[in-house]
């Protein structure tokens, strides 16, 4: 979601920029597509860092027999870990 919205900004921003030949007397078309752009670069940035972080998930499995009782049993440890 965020490498698509990142792209849209820089698409929107560059029509602003270089597309639209319109004269605003209140505001800068030109500058506002700047900021979009370098927005857009900025949020295709972080969202291909957030995807290409690495996860780690360790799993344990001990099994065990009850000495009373004589049955077999499985415990299951599960540590989720995001590396950074």
């Amino acid at each position: 979601m965020s490498i698509g919205g990142g792209i849209a900004l820089i698409v929107i921003g560059a029509i602003l920029t270089f597309a639209l030949n319109v004269t605003v007397g209140w505001i800068n078309l030109q500058l506002v597509g700047d900021i979009l752009m370098v927005a857009g670069v900025i949020i295709v940035i972080i969202g291909i860092i957030l995807m290409v972080r690495k996860r780690r998930s360790i799993v344990t499995t001990r099994q065990s027999v009850d000495p009373q009782a004589g049955q077999r049993y499985d415990t299951v440890d599960r540590q989720d870990d995001v590396e950074p």
